[in-house]
């Protein structure tokens, strides 16, 4: 097995209208107003950007997202990674009764020197980490679409 390769699945019921949530999700540079873990989303061009994130534990995950499928009919958002991950994340919002399911997942291998040289005892604190991440992030994203 190897230690620093993850696999994630995150499933958040939102009461508001799919295209609502689909749009906030395709603005990737706005997530550090709604979802506190995303430190900076910078744009490198219209297919391209760099994120930086950081949760519970103290460092940084710095990225580079390169959009790989934008399809709004199937509500799907796909990007690959480099950087501190290397990989792949993918949202699929969906219309559910009482709003929408917004299912996001990751694979990715970690590549930062510190969580690799970490990677076996250090697994169970980066999951709990992620975990919480994702719920800030579904929160936010709900308080975020309240607001309008």
């Amino acid at each position: 097995m190897d230690w620093s390769h993850y696999r994630f699945r995150s499933v958040w019921n939102v009461p508001a209208p799919t295209t609502d949530v689909y749009a906030v999700l395709e603005r990737a540079e706005d997530y550090p107003a709604w979802w506190p873990q995303v430190r900076e989303v910078a744009p490198v061009d219209e297919h391209t950007g760099t994120a930086r994130f950081r949760s519970l534990l103290p460092y940084d995950l710095f990225v580079t997202g390169e959009e790989r499928r934008r399809d709004p009919e199937a509500g799907i958002l796909e990007i690959s990674m480099t950087g501190d991950l290397e990989g792949w994340a993918r949202w699929t919002v969906t219309k559910v009764s009482g709003g929408t399911r917004a299912v996001y997942d990751q694979e990715v291998v970690v590549r930062k020197p510190l969580m690799r040289r970490l990677a076996v005892p250090g697994r169970p604190v980066f999951l709990l980490n992620h975990a919480l991440m994702m719920r800030a992030g579904e929160r936010g994203l709900k308080a975020h679409l309240r607001r309008g």
